[in-house]
């Protein structure tokens, strides 16, 4: 089973909702608290590279969304593939969960910015479960140890991780990033030609089959990014975005539930990345993967999820560019 401290530190931070007690910072420091303090680098999924490719648009989605990066033609696109966490010497085979951000480059000026995790749905359903489940995991101060009675306290206040921790049990990583499966998690509206409004989620599924993770990667603390450079030599990687519509039932503010698998799906076109870079100094490093920076076409829906990661994203930013900027 994924050690809950691992839930902890590849679950996003939040930001607040209306209360003096939950708020960016207790959250950001909390995440520090376990993967310790590493100057310059994001607060989580501190590990990655960057990549660099195009999105080659079939049209498909046109109908559901008036984005530009929906018609026909390519995108330019500068992401970034990491490990959760935020310790960015971290073994690669140590940390199960792994993410994909994004930033589109429409031709018109206007950016589309994703990040997206290789889990089907998240956790809890509000940030303030969020906050709970990090108090929730960590150790007490006397012992070292966690409690197993406040844990039990939280799952009780908050029964809907139960399903999480089901899928958390029988989840096996993939032996590579070009493997994964990456999923938006929180909706969206898509705004079509029309002005009418589209609940949206999204995942970029990989052309390359899905391989478990096996003993010999564990011979290597950065097999993810060895395997990458190995990948790419032999040719570009390639992932389909699909669009996920929302039935007639599904919740636009709960990320913890999965939509149900008959749901209309569209393959919107075909994300190739063609080169990886370090990310220190590279094209991802000063991005910041605020997944409120949308075209016209995409807009938030009122998952507080969003504003959440939002939040901490910018005293994410913040704090590692004021970092690397004291360095140089």
């Amino acid at each position: 089973m994924v050690p809950l401290l691992l839930i902890v530190l590849f679950l996003w931070a939040g930001g607040w909702l209306k209360t003096s007690r939950l708020t960016s910072d207790k959250l950001v420091a909390t995440l520090e608290k376990s993967g310790g303090h590493h100057p310059g680098y994001r607060r989580n999924h501190a590990k990655g590279v960057c990549i660099l490719g195009d999105f080659a648009a079939n049209g498909n989605a046109s109908f559901l969304s008036r984005a530009a990066l929906f018609a026909p033609g390519d995108t330019p696109v500068t992401g970034r593939l990491a490990i959760a966490g935020g310790n960015p010497n971290a073994p690669d085979y140590a940390v199960p969960v792994r993410s994909m951000a994004l930033a589109f480059y429409q031709k018109n000026g206007e950016q589309w910015r994703t990040g997206m995790n290789a889990m089907p749905f998240f956790p809890v359903q509000s940030v303030q479960g969020f906050y709970d489940l990090q108090i929730a995991s960590l150790p007490d101060a006397q012992t070292g140890k966690r409690d197993p009675a406040r844990m039990q306290a939280f799952v009780q206040q908050h029964p809907e991780i139960k399903t999480f921790f089901a899928w958390a049990k029988q989840y096996v990583p993939s032996s590579g990033w070009t493997r994964d499966r990456f999923n938006s998690l929180n909706a969206f509206n898509f705004i079509d030609p029309e002005g009418h409004s589209h609940l949206v989620r999204w995942s970029m599924v990989p052309h390359a089959d899905y391989q478990p993770l096996d003993e010999k990667e564990k011979e290597n603390t950065d097999f993810l990014q060895r395997d990458l450079e190995q990948r790419l030599a032999q040719g570009p990687q390639k992932w389909d975005l699909i669009i996920t519509v929302a039935g007639p039932h599904d919740k636009s503010n709960d990320a913890s539930i999965d939509w149900a698998a008959d749901r209309q799906k569209i393959n919107a076109g075909t994300l190739t990345i063609n080169k990886m870079t370090p990310q220190q100094q590279g094209a991802c490093n000063d991005i910041n993967f605020d997944p409120l920076i949308l075209p016209d076409g995409i807009t938030a829906s009122d998952d507080p999820l969003l504003n959440a990661r939002s939040s901490a994203y910018a005293k994410s930013y913040n704090a590692r560019t004021h970092e690397q900027a004291e360095t140089h």
